[in-house]
Parts: structure tokens; sequence; C-alpha cells
């Protein structure tokens, strides 16, 4: 089966033309529709919307600008249950891990399509710019719409990335916005949106910038007391986004999207005055969807994609008979989904969903061969079954996802194909006639499959023969939003409490060889913690409006394996306590914005020594400060903003021996045409 997708998929490769027939669905052009054309129906309210069955929180691109946000990482930082793993820098590594679970197993889904890396499974977040972007929303356990990819339900947790779609008239048929970022560390940031009404049913939006900056800033090394310059730390790289249109009616639509990245940045060392390491990425991927549903309730929703990844890692200093290392990467991933759902009762739905994708990572340097390299390929197919039933006030969903995984390898022996199954269950009540106040609770098993490089890379054998990651997820919590009719407009608060375990926790072990990582399953973890948020604002008054937004969480995230050194030590890089909090005052077209992150102590290998010689990391509180101005020139609307960032230049670091920036100013300017 996996030989034969392997020619398919080279044949595809190869085929653009047959791409694109691949990707545009035959119901498209052949299908008669029949549906009813639903009337728009607005609504505006300054109150947030009530949580779902599972805990969600969400940002908007109008928000954007009052947390200083450039890249998703920066939007999502104040999430309640998010830790941002940041080697520092404008051009630095960005991962994100929700509620202790890490990197692995936060899924990425843009415009309801994975973002997958099965090389090293962590999606990097720097790379994707906000440019765009309408709406970043963070699903605890996967999103509450039951039409969707089955791999929507395959992660312990989803930030689901909504583009902007077109929203014009024949009166404006098209849109330009046009922009520059620019400050310190020599960053120029300019961008381009371009919205374009082709006619009742085509439109398109085009997205593109280039970013420059050098990257240097001061840091207080630790080791020695002393302000140094991080070098080595400068970036290029450059993006363009376009997605086409097609909409009959709410209930029959289409699109097509391409995304191009492109990057060439550098990798300061820890805390190293010099380096030499350099990354290059060359990115693309080209995807659709189509959506229809019929008069009697069946629901149908198409999913394809294709994508190319190509990494270079080069380090001339490192020492090896090659004289360096200059590794180049090619990830190449044909996916497919279909899903239905359908409406038995007005108060009973279901769904079935199957996802396929094809992977596969070619290698090679020229200055010499990878050492023990497999050049892995994987299938993987998703069918996931969901049902949700709603009996007055009360609201339950189940779904059990079955997981298949076979891979191939060229060299040495492939781990053994796996096939595992995932229950999860749901349930939430409305208690009050008001629907004010919302209970919930879910549980929600998943596993992870270990990634290329924990189980070949480097491996003696040629396959580590790893076993998956297996995550049991366990949520009790509520959420109230009320309208109020004093001095503030809404009070919405939110709390959660959770348990969660991880079993067959893949580690990385030092061995005497530093160039070869012992990896293996060693440990068992368990997490207890707490999220909590609260989010007001006052009422209009002479053009004044104050709002203020605050999320807590607690983690208490230890290893329970008795037979390591590290029983019932905090994880690595996890905080037990993180408060985010942002508060701002607006009058009439300008806006202030205060922001401030405090996280607690944390350790970097998890032994909890706090003394000399220890892996204890000093806590940090980092503020910001933002200023934004909305004009008109020329009749054109405008906006103006200034930000400080780390605004008391405080000395801290979130991943050990990566020192983070100190004070930093950003100036941004964009017009609408």
């Amino acid at each position: 089966m996996v030989i034969i997708l392997q020619r398919v998929f080279k044949y595809f490769w190869y085929k653009p033309c047959c791409i694109i027939l691949l990707l545009l669905p035959a119901s498209l052009f052949a299908q008669q529709d029949t549906t009813k054309k639903l009337k728009e129906v607005k609504i505006s309210s300054a109150i947030p919307k009530l949580q779902a069955i599972t805990p969600f929180q969400s940002i908007s691109s109008s928000d954007f600008g009052m947390y200083s946000a450039l890249t998703v990482a920066d939007a999502i930082r104040d999430f309640a249950g998010v830790n941002i793993k940041d080697y520092g820098g404008i051009g630095g590594i960005k991962t994100a891990s929700v509620r202790g679970f890490g990197a692995n197993h936060t899924g990425i889904l843009y415009d309801g399509i994975a973002i997958n890396d099965a090389e090293n499974g962590q999606v990097d977040l720097s790379k994707l710019n906000l440019n765009g972007v309408q709406q970043i929303t963070l699903y605890n356990a996967q999103p509450d719409n039951i039409l969707t990819p089955a791999q929507s339900f395959a992660s312990a947790s989803v930030i689901a990335i909504k583009t902007i779609q077109p929203n014009l008239t024949a009166d404006k048929p098209y849109e330009v916005l046009l922009g520059v970022n620019g400050g310190s560390f020599g960053l120029i940031n300019p961008y381009l949106q371009w919205q374009q009404r082709i006619s009742n049913r085509w439109s398109f939006t085009v997205n593109s910038y280039l970013e420059n900056a050098n990257g240097k800033y001061k840091y207080k090394n630790e080791l020695n007391d002393s302000t140094q310059t991080r070098n080595n730390a400068d970036v290029s790289d450059q993006q363009a986004d376009g997605a086409l249109y097609w909409t009959k009616n709410d209930s029959n639509k289409f699109n097509l999207h391409v995304n191009y990245y492109n990057s060439d940045r550098g990798l300061p060392s820890a805390v190293l005055p010099v380096s030499h390491e350099r990354l290059w990425n060359n990115n693309w991927f080209l995807q659709s969807g189509y959506e229809h549903t019929w008069d009697d309730g069946l629901q149908l929703l198409v999913n394809a994609k294709l994508s190319r990844e190509y990494t270079r890692y080069r380090d001339p200093d490192f020492l090896n008979s090659q004289g360096g290392l200059d590794d180049r990467y090619t990830q190449r991933e044909l996916y497919q989904s279909t899903a239905l759902a359908y409406h038995f009762t007005s108060n009973w739905e279901a769904s079935y969903s199957a996802d396929f994708s094809f992977t596969d990572l070619g290698a090679s340097s020229p200055i010499g061969s990878i050492y023990k390299y497999a050049y892995p390929s994987r299938f993987t197919l998703l069918n996931v079954l969901v049902s949700k039933l709603t009996l007055g006030r009360w609201l339950f969903q189940g779904d059990l996802l079955q997981t298949y995984v076979n891979e191939q390898v060229k060299e040495g022996t492939a781990t053994p194909a796996k096939n595992n199954w995932s229950p999860t269950l749901m349930a939430s009540f409305r208690p009050l006639k008001n629907n004010d106040l919302q209970l919930r609770a879910f549980y929600k098993d998943i596993f992870r499959e270990p990634t290329f490089d924990e189980q070949y890379f480097f491996a003696i054998n040629g396959s580590r023969n790893l076993k998956p990651e297996y995550t049991k997820q366990y949520d009790l919590g509520f959420t109230y939003r009320k309208g109020l009719e004093g001095l503030l407009d809404y009070l919405s608060f939110t709390a959660d409490g959770y348990y969660n375990k991880v079993t067959n926790k893949i580690v990385a072990i030092p061995t005497q060889n530093l160039e070869i990582t012992s990896i293996t399953n060693l440990g068992k973890v368990r997490i207890e913690g707490t999220d909590i948020g609260l989010k007001t604002q006052t009422k209009l008054n002479n053009g004044w409006r104050e709002s203020l937004s605050v999320n807590y969480s607690y983690q208490y995230a230890v290893d329970v394996d008795k037979n390591t050194a590290y029983y019932l030590q905090q994880i690595a890089y996890t905080p037990k306590n993180t408060v985010a909090l942002n508060a701002g005052a607006d009058y009439k077209d300008m806006g202030l914005y205060f922001n401030q992150i405090i996280a607690s102590s944390r350790y970097y290998l998890g032994q909890s020594n706090p003394g000399i010689g220890g892996d204890y990391m000093n806590g940090y509180a980092v503020s910001d400060l933002s200023f934004i101005y909305k004009l008109t020139i020329a009749n054109k609307r405008a906006v103006f903003s200034a930000h400080a960032q780390n605004l008391f230049n405080e000395n801290y670091v979130i991943v050990r021996s990566f020192p983070m920036p100190g004070r930093s100013y950003l100036l941004s300017f964009q017009i609408t045409i």
C-alpha cells in the first residue's frame, strides 16, 4: 500500500495539472445547486461569546496592536495555559506548549488544514506573520465544530488561524492596505494586502511582506556579569500568500490557497560572542477546500493539500572530518480529507471524517553523507466518528478517533505499523435561564507518534523503536458572562481545573558522545493545573472607554516515574505560576495599552536543584506599552502605532543561555485605499 502511494505521490508531484484537478472537487463544476440562499443576519455585541463545550481563547486582528504582536507567537503569549519557548531576537525560533504537554502536542490549523512537520513535530510560530490573519483561537482538546477534518481531533490542543476573506460590494470592488513596521534591531517590515471582488461569486486576497533586521541587541551575560551584544541574529524573510474564493451562497463555497515563505537567518549560539550557524527555509503549500450543505441537512467538507518544506542548516565550526555541517532536508506531504455531517433531528447531529497523508523526508549534504540517515516516509490514516446531542440545557459530545501509521525507510529498519483508538467525551450544562452561566467537563485520550528526528536521526541501528506518547486529559470548569447596566459594559469570567497524564514520555539523555544523544521512552508526567480568565470593559462615556483582561495559570507538572532521578520534580521550562495582564484606555480615535507577563521561576533540566551548578532559572516580569491612533488622510483610513517592548529593560531568559532583548521600540503605519 505504501509503495503504491509513493508512486502516486511522485506522479502528482511532477504533474501540476493533475494536482490542480485533485484540489478542485468535481462537484464544484458538475453539481447543480438546490440549496436555499440564506439571508445575512448581522449581530453586534461587545459581550464576549459564551465558551463552547471545551475551553477556548481567541484574539482578533483588531486587538493585535494592543499586544504589540507581529507573529502568532506574540498574539497567543497572553493566553492562559500557554508557554512560549522563545530563543530570543526577531528571528529566534518560537514554539508553544499548552497545559504542560509540550509543543509536539499542539496542533496548528491554517484555515482549517493542519500545518505538519513530521521531521521534528514542532511548528516555528515566528514564521507565521500576522499580516492577513483575521483571528486566532486556541482550543483545549479540539474545536467545537464537528464538520472538520480528522486532524482537528488528533492533538491535545489546537491553535486555529483564520485568514481574512474579502467582504466587498459592487460599489467598492477592491481594497488595498499598505503598511510598514520599523524599529529596533534594524527592523524594516513593509507589507501589502489586496482584496478584490471579481464577480458576485468570485473574489481573491493577496498578502505579502518583506522583513529585514540585523538582530543585534545588548544583553547581560550572567556568567561574568558583563554587557555584550547579541550577534548572528539577523533575519531576512519574504512571504506571499494568495487565496481565491468562490461563494454561491453560505451553503455552497470553495477556496484555493497558495502560500510561499523564504528566509535566511542567523542562529546565535548559547551566550557565545561569535556564532556562524545559519538556517535557510524555502517552503510552499497549496491547499483547497469545498463545502456544501443540502436541504435535508447533509453537509460535505472536502480539503486537500500539497506542501514542500526545504531546510538548510550550516555550521562551519562543527568539529568533524568534513569541516563542519551543511545539512539539507526536503519534506513533502500529500494530504486529503473528506468529512460528512448530518442532522438526524433538530437536537442531534453526527459526523464522520477520514484523512490520509503521505510524507517523505529526504536529506543531503554537499560536504559528506549524513550519519545513519534513514530517508523515512510515513503514511497516516485518520478516521473519526463524532456525535453531538442537545437535551434541554445539556449538551453532550463524543468522538472516537482511529489512527493508523505505517512507515518505510531506505536505510535501516522501519518501526512497525501502529493502530490506535482514542476516545473523547464532553458535556456542558447551562443552569440559568438566561444562559449566562455554563458548566463543562471533558475527557480526551490521544497519542503522539515519534517524529522522524526522534525515531531515526543518529539512531545506531536505523530505528530506536520508540513507543508513542499516550496522553489523557481531564477538565472541569465553568464560564460566566453578563451584560451590566452600571459603569461596566460586561463581565466575563472563566475558570478550569485540569488533570493531565503522559505515558511513555520521550526524553533525550546526553551521552559521552555529544554528537549522538540517546532518545528513549523513560518518563511519566502528571500535570495538575488551573486556568482563570477575567475580561471586562467600561461603557463608552464622553469618548472614553477602559478595558481590562487578566489570565492566570497554575501548573504543577512533575515526573512520576520512580525509576528516574527526576521523580516528583517539576518538568523543564514549566513555571508553576503565570499571569498575563492587559489594560487599556481609549479616547475617541486614540488608545493606550499596557501589557505585562509575569512568570515564576522554573528549571531547565527538571532536577529542581537551585544550588550552585543547579538548573534553577529566575522568574521574570516583562511589560509592553502600545499607543494606537486612527486617522483619516485624504478620505483614506490610516492607523499609526508606537510600541515600547520590555518597557523596564528586564534582563531575562526563557530558554537557558539564550538571552532575550532588552527595551526595544517599534513604529507602525498603515493606510487603506
